[in-house]
């Protein structure tokens, strides 16, 4: 199975992998796919490049890239301080009795650490700038096109720029802002989603812009993987699935969540971000939809209303209340296997299904 993506990326099989995991991103790369690390998670600028020099070496040489979180627009920030000041008193109020009530203990000492701050877009910039002096191969951003100035760099060291995009009139623009893959993501995916479904939105896409494009959004199969393709995509972008694999290290209380979920049990809602976003649905997520809950503040002040409350939710050890973006393939991820059977595997289904379409003829 093999596309003109494989010749553009440097890759063996057409398969994109996110994850915020630079073991599961390794592993993907050494398996034939892209790997790409989500950098959201990294506050501080010296993480990510010691994690990124990590990666140079774990993944033998393979290619690799980074995704980042950075608006179209950039918005107006401050120091942290200052913006936590912007968060009313009362969505406040609402995050500590929630967690009271759902009987969530606060951190000690040493798990307590400041939030993610990966949402603002002057932590994002770092990451651009740590990365560029590493060898990626792509950097994807998860909002639309990156600022033109990065787009710049980008293709001034001559690494390829991806786009995610819900719409067809967003990946024209996409486009035409400079981004060289557009990632076609459905409604189906985990974190940042639109509203349309990938069986619709795929072909608009494919049909809207003149460059590559990937398919994403509850992607878990290798028959998935042959009907992207068959709606004209190059690849693939898969990033919920990897969450159930040996590499990806989470504690137990998500592990079980993840296994146990079905394809219904996750919800799309601005309160992880302040932008729509698909997570497992849960007592936290139904605490928000409660008559009288607040209504989600705009990013970046969502993400810092609630990273504190995130950490202290996934420390609890309690699988009903634990914050995960996560796609509805959610509920085909029934065991924990390593990257590289889930590849091996996607790539034979996928090889399988096309011969099998072949024959049809």
């Amino acid at each position: 199975m093999r596309t003109d993506l494989c010749d553009l990326l440097g890759i063996d099989v057409p398969i994109v992998g996110f994850s915020p995991s630079e073991h599961v991103v390794a592993a993907i790369s050494r398996a034939g796919g892209l790997g790409v690390l989500g950098c959201v998670r990294f506050n501080d600028a010296k993480e990510l490049d010691t994690v990124l020099t990590w990666l140079d070496e774990e993944t033998g040489g393979r290619p690799y890239g980074v995704d980042v979180v950075m608006p179209s627009t950039v918005p107006a920030e401050g120091l942290p301080d200052d913006l936590s000041a912007m968060i009313p008193s009362g969505h406040k109020d609402f995050v500590e009795r929630t967690l009271s009530r759902l009987g969530v203990p606060p951190l000690s000492a040493a798990q307590d650490r400041t939030g993610v701050l990966g949402w603002l877009h002057s932590i994002a910039r770092s990451h651009v700038e740590v990365a560029l002096d590493h060898p990626i191969r792509l950097i994807a951003n998860a909002l639309g096109p990156p600022p033109p100035d990065v787009i710049a760099q980008a293709h001034d060291r001559g690494l390829l720029v991806a786009a995610l995009a819900g719409r067809a009139d967003h990946a024209r623009g996409h486009v035409a802002a400079g981004a060289d893959i557009v990632v076609a993501q459905g409604y189906e995916a985990g974190g940042h989603t639109g509203e349309i479904a990938g069986m619709v939105l795929v072909p608009e896409v494919v049909d809207a812009v003149g460059v590559p494009v990937l398919a994403a959004g509850g992607i878990g199969s290798g028959r998935q993987i042959a009907a992207a393709l068959a709606l004209g995509a190059r690849g693939v972008w898969m990033g919920s699935v990897w969450l159930g694999t040996a590499e990806y290290r989470s504690g137990p209380a998500l592990r079980e969540a993840l296994l146990r979920a079905t394809s219904g049990d996750t919800v799309r809602s601005r309160i992880y971000s302040g932008k729509p976003a698909r997570l497992l649905r849960n007592r936290w997520t139904e605490a928000w939809s409660a008559e009288g809950a607040p209504a989600a503040l705009p990013m970046p002040l969502q993400n810092l209303l609630v990273s504190s409350a995130h950490d202290r939710l996934m420390a609890s050890g309690d699988p009903s209340v634990v914050p995960m973006p996560v796609g509805q393939i959610v509920g085909r991820m029934n065991a924990v296997r390593p990257v590289a059977e889930v590849m091996s595997d996607l790539v034979t289904e996928a090889d399988e299904t096309l011969e099998r379409l072949h024959r049809l003829r």
